[in-house]
């Protein structure tokens, strides 16, 4: 797709990379007060993620002239950083490897690293932390070729996650679906009653975080003795695809279970087909149904029946 670019977001983004290499520091000749340059540094890095690698893979991984490289390599070995030999596969490819004092260095260089940037976060709030990072992540996702190890963490939710449950199901719905606030004012009312009334031996909610960022809800809240709901399941969009609305599900099932009851209830609407595979691949069954004006729409709601 070849978007049409306004010539305000490049500009944009030139200020930006301008802005964030003076920053840490990557005009310097040399890097973190050593010898070595940004570019040595990164084929040390690249180097310290394999026990061997081909020299081709290296330089295609880096986008480096093979002239150059090959310059570099020389200096390395010179300096005792590096060996080369050729591959037991193919004795034309030639594979490269740290020597101990290589890894020393690679050390070296990555502590340095860490210890810049925690001095560069530490002048920053705890939030302010987390939206930055949620940032970068919008960046390695629209413009990077790897994407990051996706890590996903339920916790209980913590002072001002109820708010975020409450604003992003008001916001993520109008979006998508085209609600109004009148789901906004229901999810408000579900995480009021919770908050008011709820017995934390019988009733839990859990935010799933990925990268540290909240990603997703869950709520396990009383029907009666015999009987649970699960409420107000959300997964963000930059979330979907990594299981998260799964282990949401299954995390509120165990706690009914270990907390007593014989079944789970939940109600949806039939538009919500992601979730509701996740409720039939869990064995979730079709109870009832009705057709209503719901949130500014002719919706189809369920409600669907678990045994314990």
């Amino acid at each position: 797709m070849n978007a049409t670019v306004p010539a305000e977001r490049i500009q944009a983004v030139r200020e930006f990379n301008r802005m964030y290499t003076k920053i840490i520091g990557l005009l310097d000749e040399s890097m973190l007060s050593t010898p070595y340059s940004l570019t040595e540094a990164r084929v040390l890095f690249e180097l310290s993620r394999h026990p061997k690698l081909e020299v081709s893979v290296l330089r295609k991984t880096l986008g480096l002239d093979p002239g150059y490289l090959s310059r570099l390599l020389a200096r390395f070995e010179t300096d005792g950083l590096v060996e080369r030999e050729r591959s037991t596969r193919d004795g034309r490819v030639q594979v490269i490897r740290l020597t101990a004092t290589g890894k020393e260095v690679f050390q070296l260089l990555d502590g340095r690293s860490s210890d810049q940037v925690r001095a560069l976060l530490a002048g920053i709030t705890d939030e302010g932390q987390r939206r930055l990072v949620q940032a970068m992540d919008v960046i390695t996702q629209h413009l990077g070729t790897e994407r990051r190890r996706e890590t996903v963490v339920l916790r209980p939710p913590r002072p001002g996650d109820f708010g975020w449950i409450v604003q992003r199901h008001g916001t993520l719905y109008a979006e998508e679906y085209g609600w109004d606030s009148s789901f906004e004012g229901m999810t408000a009312r579900i995480v009021g009653d919770y908050l008011a009334e709820h017995d934390p031996r019988r009733e839990a909610a859990w935010i799933a975080e990925v990268h540290g960022e909240p990603a997703g809800s869950v709520f396990c809240m009383r029907k009666d003795d015999a009987t649970a709901r699960l409420r107000l399941l959300l997964v963000e969009p930059s979330a979907r695809g990594l299981g998260v609305g799964t282990r949401l599900v299954r995390e509120c099932l165990a706690f009914a279970r270990g907390a007593g009851y014989r079944a789970m209830e939940l109600w949806t609407v039939d538009v919500l087909a992601a979730a509701r595979r996740i409720y039939q691949r869990e064995g979730f069954q079709l109870v009832s149904e009705d057709r209503r004006r719901r949130f500014g729409h002719d919706l189809n709601g369920q409600t669907w029946r678990l045994e314990l």
